[in-house]
């Protein structure tokens, strides 16, 4: 990852859809939730989209799931 980049820019300017499964996922996290492998699930594959749609960059992807995919944050 390139580390000119300050960690909280790179969350921001998301996609809509990627921002809302994000927010969720920090929610139920905060509220210990029962499914939060069903949110776990939904941001991955939300942030799988937004890359292979163009809408993040490779430095935001990887990123997003070192932090909360691959990162151990629950």
């Amino acid at each position: 990852m390139d580390r000119c980049y300050r960690k909280e820019i790179l969350e921001k300017g998301l996609p809509k859809y990627l921002e809302n499964d994000l927010l969720k996922l920090k929610e139920g996290i905060k509220n210990n939730v029962l499914y939060i492998d069903c949110l776990l699930n939904e941001f991955q594959g939300s942030i799988n989209s937004a890359f292979v749609d163009g809408d993040i960059t490779e430095t935001q992807c990887d990123y997003l799931l070192n932090k909360y995919i691959y990162g151990g944050i629950i």
